[in-house]
């Protein structure tokens, strides 16, 4: 563990799992401590950032990262559609951009971070609807989805995984791959690390997530698939890349999915850090777990979305030459 580890858990015990400890969840508090707290990294060099958060921008609500001389530009480059963690009731595209940066840079991607709307004043399925339909638009642009991987952390990671499953119910294009960070899959909170990690976890008390899952189900059951992803039919799924923590109360959240996942056949990798905090991805580049974690990721993004268009191109070259 580097010391940077030790200083980030430090901190959160300190700081943020004291609030996971109170009986209610105070979502107005929760928003402003982010927001007071939040830290935001300088654009990186060679790249824009440009915002999206006008009336008339959704369902494409956000900001992109690109490079600035456009040379990631076309409808084959790849993309990613990133959902941003928080419970589905605080966080942003802003509060996550230590992620974002790092992961669009190591790639050489365009990202698109969404600003879906937030519980309680928009319950589930809110955050499902505008992340399918930010999909959809990148389709409507021209953007292939051999060079789409939908990505996310914590409650935004399970968000990206019920896309996933829900586009694939509707009979969409499948993306090149699904990118999960510490994801929250089970709101019914029935994994076995939400008890043998509570105490453990730097972060969260397990009691926590039972508290913020009613804030953005409302009256849906917990077990919805598109809101508990854990429980839903995985197969016909892209290939996946999974991370958590080995101490996290989520860790079976992942370690579940990833056991459906390859029963269902679906290509599925999962990591499991030890002694790093929820969402680590976030404390890049102070943390050099969170920097070997961000190249990680960033080389199964350019090789899903590789494999992906290859695939559609050959596929696209056997059919031409079926035709003639």
């Amino acid at each position: 563990m580097s010391w940077q580890n030790a200083l980030a858990c430090w901190y959160l015990r300190r700081h943020f799992r004291p609030e996971t400890l109170k009986p209610h969840i105070d979502v107005e508090r929760a928003r402003a401590l982010t927001a007071k707290r939040v830290w935001s990294p300088r654009v990186p060099r060679g790249w824009q950032l440009r915002e999206t958060y006008g009336e008339h921008d959704a369902p494409l609500r956000g900001e992109w990262l690109e490079r600035a001389n456009g040379a990631l530009a076309g409808g084959m480059e790849p993309t990613v559609l990133y959902c941003h963690g928080g419970g589905y009731y605080f966080c942003s595209p802003l509060t996550h951009r230590s992620l974002t940066f790092g992961l669009a840079t190591r790639a050489d991607v365009r990202l698109f971070s969404l600003d879906y709307r937030l519980a309680p004043e928009h319950r589930f399925p809110a955050a499902l609807d505008d992340a399918t339909a930010a999909y959809r638009q990148l389709l409507a642009m021209g953007i292939a989805p051999s060079s789409i991987v939908i990505a996310g952390d914590s409650a935004g990671g399970g968000l990206a995984l019920a896309t996933l499953v829900a586009l694939r119910d509707a009979g969409e294009p499948m993306p090149a791959g699904g990118l999960l960070f510490s994801p929250w899959t089970d709101l019914a909170t029935a994994g076995a690390s939400i008890r043998g990690n509570d105490g453990v976890d730097p972060m969260f008390c397990g009691a926590a997530l039972t508290r913020a899952a009613k804030v953005y189900l409302g009256d849906t059951p917990a077990t919805h698939p598109y809101a508990s992803p854990v429980y839903a039919d995985l197969r016909g799924l892209p290939p996946l890349c999974m991370m958590a923590g080995s101490t996290e109360v989520l860790l079976d959240d992942t370690r579940r999915v990833a056991d459906n996942a390859r029963a269902a056949g679906v290509d599925c990798e999962c990591e499991v850090w030890n002694k790093v905090p929820h969402v680590w991805q976030m404390f890049a580049p102070f943390m050099p777990e969170a920097n070997r974690a961000l190249d990680r990721a960033a080389a199964f993004v350019r090789r899903a979305t590789s494999r992906a268009t290859q695939d559609a191109h050959a596929a696209q070259a056997s059919s031409v030459a079926s035709s003639v």
